[in-house]
């Protein structure tokens, strides 16, 4: 499979390389952004974007990440671990997006979509067979028996917003798709009971089908964040799941027999049909060369001859991080400019993690990580793991990058 490699500019030149196309331009910036938006109690991450004037890590690290978005300036743009609050959403939309960041443009976004997640959300059954079925909010073997892992219900959610209509109408979900009922699944039967088989949801998060109208067009925004495929046994139940969340967009693009299988959380079967655009994102959580993926994971939406991938989004960033830390990331065996995450050096290294992949036939005009090597100012926004972080997640922002794309859309 061939890439090429888009090298965006960083330094001084970051801000301009990264600015959106403009307005009477066909050309419309997606963007995937894992940006660690979540709060260990229910109701938390509400309460912190709701205040204001406080001045505190987790306000600093909302600031942060709402600066990171500005300056990357997206017209569609999925966030991942966001808890699930349809009011946080508003807020974090009015109270830091739409008010500039450290002189970075305001970001104005008069539509979104927020649906709820499987994260947190009781199954009833012991699936990490430690022999209890836990039902205490806020412990991590409560998480382990969710449907997807989440300390209360809809920890570590998503949120999509657009400078262009959405139409709701159309929007499917399917966070309650059951694993079992895609053909040829990869469920570890000798790990979970029956039972269990029967009721597990294939979803870690939900899968959403977001459809944009861009001028007479419409583009469907796939949108998801698969378990990552580590914190399980030999049984690979976390790994087998990534990669069956993975293939779900594979075979929903997919007209025909192939996607015939699906059923929306309405009820209404079928993947997309054939011709509509469409822009796959998210955080998957598998890298085609390095980590702990099982099998092809990512490799079926990259190897996907639906799927645009000619355009390989980079940074210098990524590549100099890699160096500078050294450890697992000496030997990856991928090119360290395409990493999009800034994971332990002892394992799995920093890895390619988060996508925005395009039907074949919508051109790449541009593409890039918001990743800024060490000599940019900018790098203050991404940083490095530190204590002074340590009650979000060690870093000013998140230990993932912000993904962009610029697609010709309209004709």
């Amino acid at each position: 499979m061939k890439r090429l490699l888009f090298t965006a500019l960083l330094g001084a030149s970051l801000v301009s390389v990264a600015a959106p196309a403009q307005a009477h331009s066909p050309e419309v910036r997606f963007a995937t952004y894992n940006l660690s938006l979540n709060r260990p109690s229910q109701g938390l991450l509400r309460e912190h974007l709701a205040a204001p004037g406080v001045d505190d890590v987790y306000r600093r690290q909302a600031e942060n990440v709402a600066e990171v978005i500005q300056r990357s300036a997206p017209d569609v743009v999925l966030l991942n671990e966001f808890d699930y609050d349809p009011e946080a959403a508003r807020l974090f939309a009015d109270n830091f997006l739409a008010v500039s960041q450290n002189g970075a443009p305001a970001q104005k976004y008069r539509y979104r979509y927020v649906a709820p997640s499987n994260t947190g959300i009781p199954s009833g059954f012991d699936l990490n067979n430690n022999g209890v079925i836990d039902t205490t909010p806020g412990d991590g073997a409560y998480g382990d028996d969710s449907y997807g892992f989440g300390l209360f219900p809809g920890q570590y959610g998503m949120v999509v917003y657009s400078k262009y209509p959405i139409d709701h109408r159309a929007i499917r979900t399917f966070q309650l798709f059951k694993w079992k009922d895609m053909p040829g699944n990869l469920i570890p039967t000798d790990f979970y009971s029956a039972e269990e088989q029967a009721a597990l949801r294939l979803s870690s998060k939900s899968h959403w089908d977001v459809p944009i109208r861009i001028g007479r067009e419409t583009v469907h925004f796939l949108t998801s964040h698969p378990t990552p495929p580590t914190f399980d046994g030999a049984e690979d139940r976390n790994g087998r799941r990534n990669h069956d969340e993975i293939r779900f967009w594979a075979d929903y693009i997919t007209p025909g027999r192939t996607s015939k299988y699906i059923y929306d959380d309405r009820g209404h079967r079928g993947g997309l049909r054939a011709g509509e655009k469409f822009v796959i994102a998210g955080d998957q959580n598998a890298d085609p060369d390095d980590g702990d993926s099982t099998g092809d994971a990512i490799e079926q939406l990259l190897d996907h001859p639906l799927i645009n991938t000619r355009v390989t989004p980079a940074s210098a960033g990524a590549a100099e991080a890699a160096t500078l830390q050294g450890g697992a990331n000496l030997t990856h065996t991928g090119n360290p400019a395409y990493d999009t995450a800034d994971f332990a050096d002892t394992a799995p290294g920093n890895l390619r993690a988060d996508y925005v992949l395009p039907r074949a036939g919508i051109k790449v005009r541009g593409a890039g990580v918001f990743w800024p090597v060490k000599a940019d100012p900018l790098s203050r926004l991404s940083g490095v793991y530190g204590p002074e972080w340590a009650p979000v997640n060690g870093f000013p922002t998140s230990d993932h990058r912000l993904v962009w794309a610029d697609l010709k859309i309209r004709r």
